[in-house]
C-alpha cells in the first residue's frame, strides 16, 4: 500500500520536491528488504499481547508424542501457549499489504489467498484441537488428515490455474530441472535488446501438468513444514533460512538480466514476491524471539501450514519448486522419515526404521539434545541452502 500510495502521489510529489523523501520505494530490493526487518519488529510487538491473549484462553498445548520416554521428556511443554501463527501470519500479511504491490500484481494477489486460506484451515484445526475439552465428550479433535488435504489440495489447483491462465509467456510454464539451461548462452547486451529463445530441449507443461505439479508441491510442502514444527525454533528457524534462499531466487527470476545470464526461467511480474519472501523470513526471526529453548509459544497448524504452503506457491511462481527439494530438504526429510516409518510399520507388521518419527524425535531419543537437534538441522538447512544457490551457476 505504501509502495502503491507513493505511485499514485508522485507527480504531486515531484512538483513540490518531495518525491526524493520516498522515491527508494520504488526500489524492489529496499521493499524486500525492508519486509523482512518489519516483519521482524511486527513479531515482536505483536507477540508478548497474543502470548498473554493465548494463556487466558487457556489454549495451551498437550503434547503427545505417542512414546512414554518422549512424553517424559517432554512433559514441561504442557501448557505452553500454541497457535502462535496468529501473529506471525498477522505480520506477514500486515507486511506485504503495506509493501508490496498490492493494487496491481496477480502474484501479490494469490500470496494473500494461499496465505489467508492456510491460515484458517490450520487456525480451524488448531481450535478444534485445543478446546476440545470444553465440548461435549466425543467431540472431533481437529480436522481429520483427508479433510485437510482437501483444502490443501484445493488452494493448489487454484494457484495452479491461475499461474497457468496467466502466464504471459512459456518461459513461466517451464520444468526447470537442475542443470538444465532454459536458455542457450546469449551475450548480455544481445539479450537486452532481444530475449534469447527457450532451449528446445526444455519442457512447456501443459495445463494440467502444471496445475497437478502445483497442487502436489503446496500440498506436500505444507504438510512437510506442519510436521517439522515438533521442537523448539526447529520450524521457524529452518523456515527462515528457506525463506531467504527464495527472495534470492525471485529476484534472479524477475531480472531479465540475472535470468537470462544464468539461464533460469525469466517471470517478470512474479519480482513483487520478492516482498513476500522477505517478510515470511522476517516474521520467522522474530518467531525465534519467543520460540527458542524453551518456547513461550508453539506455531500450531496456524502458522506451519500457510508458511510450507506460501513457499511453495512462490517456488511454483518462479518456476523452482524441483530446487525447492533442496532448499527445503529438511522439511521433506522430516516428512519422509514419517512416511516410511508408517509404511514399513504396516508392512513388516510392528517393525520400525526409527526410533520414532519424525526423525527428530528419533535423534533426540538417540541422546542429542533438544537444542543440539535444532541447531543442527539449521546447520543442515544453510548447507542447502547454499547448495541450492551453487547449483543455479552449473548449466
Amino acid at each position: 500500500m505504501l509502495y502503491n500510495l507513493t505511485e499514485a502521489m508522485q507527480n504531486w510529489l515531484d512538483e513540490r520536491g518531495l518525491l526524493w523523501l520516498v522515491q527508494v520505494m520504488f526500489q524492489l530490493e529496499f521493499r524486500a528488504f525492508a519486509a523482512a526487518v518489519l516483519g521482524f519488529v511486527l513479531v515482536l510487538v505483536s507477540g508478548p499481547p497474543t502470548i498473554r491473549w493465548l494463556l487466558r484462553q487457556k489454549i495451551g498445548d498437550n503434547p503427545e508424542f505417542y512414546n512414554e520416554r518422549l512424553n517424559t521428556i517432554n512433559k514441561d511443554k504442557a501448557g505452553v501457549p500454541t497457535m502462535g501463527g496468529l501473529f506471525v501470519m498477522g505480520s506477514v500479511l500486515a507486511t506485504i499489504v503495506l509493501l508490496a504491490d498490492v493494487v496491481h500484481n496477480r502474484y501479490v494477489h494469490l500470496a494473500i489467498i494461499v496465505l489467508l486460506w492456510l491460515a484458517t484451515v490450520g487456525g480451524f484445526d488448531d481450535w478444534l484441537k485445543l478446546t476440545s475439552s470444553r465440548r461435549a465428550p466425543g467431540s472431533r479433535e481437529g480436522l481429520f488428515a483427508w479433510e485437510k488435504l482437501l483444502f490443501q489440495l484445493g488452494v493448489g489447483l487454484i494457484a495452479g490455474w491461475f499461474l497457468y491462465q496467466h502466464a504471459s509467456s512459456p518461459d513461466a510454464l517451464v520444468l526447470n530441472l537442475p542443470f538444465q539451461r532454459t536458455y542457450p548462452p546469449t551475450p548480455t547486451l544481445e539479450s537486452m535488446i532481444q530475449p534469447p529463445p527457450l532451449n528446445p530441449s526444455v519442457l512447456v507443461l501443459g495445463g494440467v501438468a502444471f496445475v497437478v505439479v502445483a497442487m502436489l508441491a503446496i500440498a506436500f510442502t505444507s504438510n512437510a513444514v506442519n510436521i517439522t514444527d515438533g521442537m523448539d525454533g526447529l520450524a521457524g528457524g529452518t523456515m527462515m533460512i528457506a525463506a531467504f534462499v527464495m527472495m534470492v531466487l525471485t529476484y534472479l527470476a524477475g531480472s531479465e538480466r540475472a535470468a537470462y545470464l544464468l539461464m533460469v526461467p525469466h517471470i517478470g511480474e512474479a519480482r513483487e514476491l520478492m516482498v513476500v519472501s522477505g517478510a515470511m523470513a522476517g516474521a520467522c526471526l522474530g518467531f525465534l524471539w519467543f520460540n527458542c529453548s524453551p518456547a513461550q509459544v508453539f506455531m500450531g497448524d496456524t502458522g506451519s501450514l500457510p508458511l510450507g504452503g506460501l513457499l511453495a506457491y512462490i517456488s511454483v511462481a518462479i518456476r523452482q519448486e524441483v530446487l525447492l527439494l533442496v532448499i527445503g530438504g529438511i522439511f521433506f526429510m522430516e516428512i519422509c522419515s514419517v512416511m516410511l516409518q508408517v509404511g514399513y510399520f504396516k508392512w513388516t507388521k510392528g517393525k520400525r526404521i526409527f526410533r520414532v518419527a519424525p526423525i527428530h524425535h528419533h535423534f533426540h531419543l538417540g541422546g542429542w539434545s533438544e537444542q543440539q537437534v535444532v541447531t543442527r538441522f539449521w546447520v543442515m538447512a544453510v548447507v542447502m541452502a547454499m547448495v541450492a544457490l551453487a547449483s543455479i551457476k552449473l548449466r
